[in-house]
């Protein structure tokens, strides 16, 4: 029996480690990203009735997805490639996205909270302005 005729579906990359993509694979990606890029921009482009904390939403799970379908089609990164070490880097970067970005907008609000006059103080800026 020829190496040809025994392929084992297990073994998706090359022996050099660089994963063995096919065109179909390739065209589904694609695929997906034009979908969840189009849905979103007709939701914000048709002036559709869902409001506004609700489609930024709706807006950051098609994004969050958009990111999965580009690691996983075109950037091939799966829980086997590179032993498993890709994985566990996109979860520690993961991990440190979601600290900065958390941290990030908890300072902004504090300080907006704390630093910025309210309503009722700009007016009363506004009036005794020289």
């Amino acid at each position: 029996m020829s190496d040809h005729a025994h392929h084992d579906h297990d073994d998706d990359f090359l022996e050099t480690g660089i994963p063995h993509v096919s065109r179909k694979e390739y065209l589904t990606g694609f695929v997906l990203s034009v979908i969840l890029t189009a849905i979103p921009f007709a939701l914000v482009m048709g002036g559709s009735a869902i409001s506004t904390p609700l489609l930024v939403l709706i807006l950051l799970g098609f994004a969050a997805v958009q990111v999965v379908v580009h690691m996983v089609y075109f950037l091939h990164m799966n829980a086997k490639s590179e032993g498993g070490w890709n994985a566990l880097a996109l979860i520690f970067t993961v991990v440190l996205v979601v600290i900065v970005l958390s941290g990030s907008l908890w300072v902004m609000h504090h300080l907006n909270t704390n630093m910025m006059p309210g309503a009722h103080e700009m007016q009363e800026m506004i009036k005794n302005a020289p």
